[in-house]
């Protein structure tokens, strides 16, 4: 069994309602969840929006490899009405997104997915409520905790 951590955003519709969905759907087709974090109303990272995004990182203990987890993700993202993260290589608004932050210990490069996720140590968005459930997970290439890595974030900002 491998324990992952996803970070789960919504900005469009009923966020809360979206991000209860997309949990809810990991849980029952990928494994087990054994922590969620609070919810957490962040600003777009990346691009210009009026839309604030709601945020939280799940914690799932599962048998299915990375690969597997990124179908399974793309396909809930797909039946929960999720088209595209981005246009013209910009992000755009989107009801769910659903990123693979950490599998394990796994450190993995192919061209279709990333593991640790490659922005999630600038994201106060997924820092926070990683440091909420797990602060003492180690990030497999910084080696430091995600409390650690939220701390150094929050003074550099």
């Amino acid at each position: 069994m491998a324990n992952v951590y996803f970070g789960l955003g919504s900005n469009l519709g009923d966020k809360r309602k979206q991000l209860l969905v997309a949990t809810t759907l990991l849980a029952e087709r990928g494994g087990d969840i054994l922590a969620l974090s609070d919810f957490y109303k962040t600003t777009p990272w990346g691009y210009q929006s009026v839309y604030p995004f709601l945020n939280r990182v799940v914690h799932l203990e599962t048998q299915l490899s990375p690969h597997e987890l990124l179908a399974l993700t793309q396909q809930i993202e797909g039946e929960m009405g999720r088209i595209a993260k981005s246009k013209d290589q910009h992000y755009i608004d989107r009801a769910i997104d659903i990123d693979i932050l950490l599998y394990d210990k796994v450190i993995l490069q192919t061209p279709d997915l990333i593991v640790p996720h490659p922005l999630m140590h600038l994201r106060l968005f997924v820092l926070q409520p990683l440091a909420e459930i797990a602060p003492d997970l180690i990030h497999p290439v910084f080696n430091k905790t995600a409390m650690e890595l939220y701390q150094e974030l929050l003074s550099d900002s």
